[in-house]
């Protein structure tokens, strides 16, 4: 019969989670067991949440009455917190996700509502973030038809990515900034979308890039129903008209369905563009580009934060 050592557990990745959280100013306890089972049963989490879950059929009226309740509130009190301030993500370009992946130093950012435009979880802090491991993606091993490779979810520094890893050890695995790197330009190869991802139970701060298919990705399916998990990534793309020679190849590999074919010159619909550049590397002749949007949040780029805040 085994016995559980006492001198082992809580696991050493579990004592730093919970470390970390008594460090975290404002972190309840709620948030605190929030966070524990969103690591601890990530896939079952994930799983129920885009609907793929045999359990979700179980929980669905009652998330569905929270989303409604949170909706309701924050439409009367635009100060309220609604579900996709609490989870959402920040879509990146290829270089800044590549930064992030890259950072050789300890990072604190706080309350960066000019980049992440949420009401939480929009701290940048990383701790030992040479510290990076990649996991199977809960939202493709969730589906019955899930796109490959699966292993394309990268978690970045401590204690999130020694977490993942001593409790998810069969889907997990360490590896380096160079071969992060990597995964994410495989990845921009085959057209899918970078997203820096943050969350109130993750002590309300960055902890992972996830490289997403729209077909797969629940962050990207609630955009399509309605609920805004993503902040663009403050570009949009650009048509050069007199390049453009109408191929349409741009409009079949956009992920959000922003472009659009119109007497053989393709068009970009502005509100529904995230700026995430997939369309920029498919264009074989240079006619796209990604140009800043004055309307839409701050970039995400790392090297650029870092520098401000030395500066200020």
């Amino acid at each position: 019969m085994a016995f559980i050592n006492p001198v082992n557990f809580p696991r050493p990745s579990t004592r730093a989670f919970l470390k970390e959280a008594r460090q975290t100013r404002g972190f309840s306890l709620i948030d605190l067991l929030h966070g524990y089972v969103y690591n601890r049963w990530l896939y079952l989490y994930i799983g129920i949440g885009i609907g793929e879950h045999p359990l979700a059929r179980l929980t669905h009226p009652v998330a569905r009455f929270f989303n409604w309740l949170l909706s309701s509130e924050s439409d009367q009190d635009p100060d309220r917190v609604s579900f996709a301030d609490t989870y959402h993500g920040k879509v990146v370009t290829l270089e800044a996700a590549r930064q992030l992946v890259t950072v050789n130093e300890e990072i604190r950012l706080h309350d960066l509502e000019q980049v992440i435009p949420y009401a939480h979880a929009r701290d940048i802090i990383l701790k030992n973030p040479d510290h990076i491991v990649v996991l199977e993606c809960p939202c493709r091993t969730s589906r019955p038809d899930p796109c490959l490779p699966l292993d394309v979810c990268l978690i970045v520094g401590e204690p999130f990515a020694g977490f993942v890893i001593e409790h998810h050890p069969r889907r997990a695995r360490w590896i380096t900034s160079e071969e992060a790197e990597e995964i994410l330009e495989s990845e921009h190869s085959r057209g899918h979308v970078h997203h820096a991802f943050f969350k109130d139970a993750m002590f309300g701060r960055f902890y992972a890039i996830c490289n997403c298919c729209s077909c797969c990705c629940g962050a990207m399916q609630s955009m399509r129903n309605g609920t805004p998990m993503l902040a663009a990534s403050g570009y949009m793309s650009r048509v050069e008209v007199d390049l453009c020679i109408g191929c349409s190849v741009c409009v079949e590999n956009c992920p959000f369905g922003a472009l659009e074919l119109r007497e053989d010159v393709v068009e970009v619909e502005q509100a529904t563009c995230m700026g995430c550049g997939v369309c920029v590397s498919t264009c074989e002749v240079g006619a796209l580009s990604l140009v800043r949007d004055q309307s839409a949040s701050e970039p995400l780029e790392i090297r650029h934060l870092m520098a401000q805040a030395r500066c200020s």
